[in-house]
């Protein structure tokens, strides 16, 4: 692999300062492929020697561990798949570009739908399969088209009437995401920036503050909020080594400068523990920890 993409793969790269959280040791091999051919030449290779491959995304869902990562992970981040093109009522992203560079450019080009999704992290490729949004919209209501790489290392392109969205993500096992198509609908700029700053200040207001290391842990049962419920059975600012649960909203774990993977963990199980014992709920991670 290194012989054959010595341009593009780097050996034991460290993976935190991709993520969110700034914790978890290096990858085996990091790649950042430059054209969706070399990503499935290389994507085929590593079929061929059995090497796992994992994609990192924006990097505010995963949890690396400590011991880093065994096989190859991709970052998509070069001009090839960050590209966001507008065309009529239709917007096209590729997986890499940033959630809110998709947001910004729909609402700059009068397209409405998508401002719920301000101030949420991530990439466009990254919200699709996680099915990004809340109970105003998610972003899986506006896919019309994903072109993917299957697990042969082929592109393929994956219709509407082929995918499922839920509270869970989607419904399809494609390894890598290479764009998303969305159909939207047409409204007024400043409308539309009005609920976007709405939306704005009321995500941040929850989340913590910017310059903290921090991650959201567990998805919503239904009908209940995560948040509150570990806010009710541990106490905000609760801490395991140099991880710790926020005091702005209690599903998110900030890890503080020397933290490890292994804190995060462990105050994950107390925290998920806790929820168990105090309201009988088994709350369901968000964050992959790899």
């Amino acid at each position: 692999m290194l012989e054959e993409f010595g341009e593009i793969v780097k050996r034991q790269e460290p993976l935190a300062p991709y993520t969110y959280l700034k914790v978890g040791g290096p990858a085996e091999f990091l790649a950042q492929p430059r054209s969706v051919e070399e990503l499935a030449a290389l994507f085929q290779e590593c079929l061929q020697q059995k090497t796992p491959v994992r994609v990192l995304g924006g990097g505010c869902n995963v949890l690396v561990p400590d011991e880093g990562v065994h096989g190859l992970v991709l970052r998509l981040t070069e001009p090839a798949f960050t590209q966001v093109t507008v065309e009529a009522r239709h917007i096209r992203a590729g997986a890499g570009a940033s959630l809110s560079a998709l947001v910004g450019q729909a609402a700059r080009a009068g397209l409405a739908g998508l401002e719920t999704l301000v101030g949420i992290p991530g990439s466009a490729g990254g919200a699709v399969r996680c099915n990004a949004g809340d109970r105003s919209a998610e972003i899986g209501q506006f896919v019309r088209q994903v072109e993917v790489l299957d697990r042969s290392g082929s592109r393929q392109v994956r219709e509407r009437d082929e995918l499922h969205f839920d509270d869970h993500g989607w419904n399809l096992d494609d390894p890598i995401i290479l764009s998303v198509e969305l159909e939207l609908d047409s409204d007024q700029p400043d409308a539309i920036h009005k609920r976007m700053l709405k939306a704005w200040i009321h995500r941040k207001a929850a989340q913590p503050l910017s310059f903290q290391a921090a991650g959201r842990i567990f998805r919503n049962p239904r009908g209940m909020s995560a948040g509150k419920l570990i806010e009710q059975a541990v106490p905000a600012k609760t801490r395991v080594g140099g991880a710790e649960i926020s005091e702005r909203d209690s599903n998110f774990i900030i890890a503080h400068s020397g933290a490890s993977a292994r804190d995060v963990r462990r105050l994950i199980d107390l925290a998920r523990s806790r929820v168990k014992e105090k309201f009988n709920v088994e709350l369901e991670l968000e964050i992959g920890i790899w």
